[in-house]
C-alpha cells in the first residue's frame, strides 16, 4: 500500500511542478508556467536520498516573506507567486515529496526558525557569508546584481551608476544590496569620488516610499526586482545597474537549509538535476535572470570577499 501510495504522490507531483506559479508583468510570467517542461523522466528520483525525518513529516517547509518578483505573497497573506515557489516546485518533482512555504518577516526570523526546526530552509535570495556556513549548508544556484530605480521626473539626472557617486541610496538593512552599495560607494572613493550614503529601511516598499519623499536619491534593489518594480509602474522608475567593476556579480545567492537536518546534499543533487535537463535554463529565462544565473551548483561554496 505504501508503494502505491508513493507512485500516485509522485504522479501528483509531476503534475503540480507544472502548475504552480502574483501585479503586471509577474501575472504574464505566470501564464507562462503551462510551457515549462516539468520533471518528466526524472519525477521522484531523488526520493530515496532524503532524510528519514523529512520523509516521516511528508513535505519540506520553506521560509519565506515577501520579495517580488521571487516571492509576491497574495492578498490572502498565504497564496505565494514568483520565482520561489516556481524553483521549489521543480525541486519537488525530481525529489517526490511536497512543497510549502511559510509566510514569515525578516531575515533574522527565517534564519531563527530554521534553527529551531520550525523550517527546514529559504530560498533567499540570501548571500552565501561564512557566517551562515557555519551554521547552515548552502546551495549557490544564482548570483546578485543590484539595479537602482530613479524617479523618471523630479529625481537626480543620473543615468548609469558611475553618476551615483555621492547620493543617497535606499535599500533593505541586512540585505544584499546593503552590501553592494557598500561595494559602489568604495569604488567612487577609489576613483576620487564622493561615496554613496546608504539609506537602511525594513523593506522594499519603505525604500521606494524614501525615493519618492525625498529622504532618498535612488532605491537599491536586487536587478530582477528593479525590473519588475519598474514594469509593474511604467513611466515612474528607470534603472542604472551596477557593473561587475563596481561589484557586481560577487555575491553567491545560496539554498541555506540547517546543517543538522542533512537536506543541502540532496538539495545539491537536484538542482544538477534542474541544470542538466533544462528546468533550471527555463526558469531563470522566464523571470529574466539570465544575466545572473551561473553554469552549474555549487554546494557550500566560498564566500567572496
Amino acid at each position: 500500500m505504501r508503494l502505491a501510495r508513493s507512485k500516485a504522490l509522485l504522479a501528483v507531483i509531476a503534475l503540480s511542478a507544472l502548475a504552480m506559479t502574483g501585479c503586471t508583468s509577474i501575472d504574464q510570467k505566470n501564464a507562462e508556467t503551462e510551457q515549462l517542461s516539468g520533471p518528466g523522466a526524472n519525477a521522484g528520483v531523488l526520493y530515496n536520498q532524503l532524510p528519514q525525518a523529512i520523509k516521516d513529516k511528508g513535505e519540506i517547509v520553506f521560509a519565506g516573506d515577501s520579495h517580488p518578483p521571487y516571492r509576491t505573497v497574495g492578498p490572502d497573506g498565504t497564496t505565494v507567486t514568483g520565482m520561489d515557489p516556481d524553483i521549489q516546485q521543480a525541486l519537488s518533482g525530481v525529489l517526490g515529496i511536497p512543497v510549502r512555504i511559510e509566510i514569515t518577516s525578516g531575515l533574522p526570523a527565517m534564519l531563527s526558525g530554521m534553527l529551531s526546526g520550525r523550517y527546514d530552509a529559504f530560498n533567499g535570495p540570501v548571500k552565501a557569508t561564512p557566517e551562515r556556513l557555519a551554521q547552515f549548508d548552502g546551495v549557490q544556484w544564482l548570483t546578485s546584481r543590484t539595479s537602482y530605480l530613479i524617479p523618471e521626473t523630479g529625481g537626480i539626472a543620473a543615468q548609469n551608476t558611475d553618476e551615483l557617486c555621492g547620493t543617497r541610496s535606499a535599500g533593505v538593512v541586512g540585505s544584499i544590496t546593503e552590501e553592494q552599495v557598500r561595494k559602489l560607494s568604495d569604488w567612487c572613493v577609489n576613483k576620487g569620488g564622493l561615496p554613496v550614503e546608504f539609506v537602511g529601511l525594513a523593506d522594499t516598499n519603505s525604500t521606494l516610499l524614501a525615493v519618492q519623499s525625498g529622504r532618498a536619491d535612488s532605491a537599491a534593489l536586487t536587478q530582477s526586482g528593479a525590473i519588475d518594480t519598474a514594469a509593474a509602474q511604467p513611466d515612474t522608475w528607470r534603472t542604472v545597474a551596477q557593473t561587475e567593476e563596481q561589484g557586481a556579480l560577487a555575491d553567491q545567492l545560496v539554498l541555506l537549509s540547517p546543517k543538522t537536518n542533512e537536506l543541502a546534499p540532496v538539495f545539491f543533487e537536484a538542482f544538477k538535476l534542474l541544470f542538466a535537463d533544462g528546468q533550471y535554463t527555463e526558469l531563470v529565462k522566464k523571470w529574466q535572470l539570465e544575466d545572473i544565473a551561473i553554469p552549474a551548483p555549487v554546494l557550500n561554496p566560498t564566500p567572496a570577499d
